[in-house]
């Protein structure tokens, strides 16, 4: 029978305090939703719900500011930016790592000052341009705000992964009459799955999980996201947080389905 070691039952006591101290408020959060908002307001924070008023809250948040609309237009919205971004990044990366383009340090550094400088700069310039071509308001205009946006993060990830797969490879495909587009989609791409599927992830949780542009770009219920809407429910608390449940759900859904990807792709990165 294996003796076990003190030191290794304190850290899985640490461990496990650790996680209830992480679970415990998303237990509270849970079942709050279920209050309706006249005992919210006169019950305790801690106290448990008397009665189960989800479906009230169900029908508030979708009735009074479109939250499941809203939802959709995100989802819309981050699955458009990110993969987009991902696309077009992963062109520029392949030009600058691989192909024979004058001035390869300028356009990385062309491209990749778009994360230098903060958001929140781009919020006056970008909202003028969007009144002046119709774009505000629009889906079409917050699908290419977020794929712009994603672009110059998702190019400096992929091109470091580029540099470090050997010419070699390439330029014996090539000899054998591969032309560039093909080395791209047939050589690099399949061995990028990993990273790519990170930079996915991150750009989409990020388009997710946009408050501020969101906020200063729409107006309309159906085309707003689903974060600004989040904002709107601060006077009913039970429906904002099973609202913040509710919206929480894609971004766990999409990791599970790229965990083994997330879980290389992150290995690659820290090499």
């Amino acid at each position: 029978m294996k003796r076990i070691l003190p030191s290794r039952v304190l850290i899985n006591v640490i461990l496990l305090f650790l996680s209830l101290v992480w679970i415990y408020p998303i237990f509270i959060s849970v079942t709050y939703s279920f209050k309706s908002r006249v005992e919210s307001n006169r019950s305790n924070v801690w106290a448990m719900p008397k009665a189960n008023a989800l479906p009230e809250n169900l029908n508030y948040i979708q009735f009074s500011v479109g939250f499941f609309n809203s939802m959709g237009a995100s989802f819309v919205y981050a699955l458009v930016g990110a993969g987009c971004a991902v696309a077009f990044a992963t062109l520029a990366a392949y030009a600058i790592a691989h192909l024979p383009i004058k001035g390869r340090m300028f356009w990385f550094l062309w491209i990749y000052s778009g994360t230098i400088f903060p958001f929140q700069m781009y919020l006056i310039p970008v909202f003028r341009m969007y009144n002046v071509f119709g774009l505000y308001n629009t889906r079409l205009g917050m699908m290419l705000f977020y794929m712009s946006i994603c672009i110059p993060f998702a190019m400096f990830v992929i091109r470091n992964f580029f540099t470090g797969i050997s010419r070699e490879v390439l330029e014996s495909a090539k000899i054998d009459g591969a032309s560039n587009m093909t080395v791209l989609l047939k050589i690099l791409v399949p061995m990028s799955v990993a990273p790519m599927a990170v930079v996915f992830f991150t750009q989409f949780a990020w388009c997710w999980g946009d408050l501020l542009f969101g906020m200063t770009f729409t107006k309309s219920i159906g085309i707003r996201p689903v974060m600004p809407t989040l904002a709107v429910l601060s006077n009913h608390s039970p429906a904002l947080l099973l609202a913040g449940i509710i919206a929480s759900i894609p971004t766990l859904l999409l990791f599970t389905l790229l965990q083994k990807n997330m879980e290389t792709g992150l290995v690659y990165q820290s090499k």
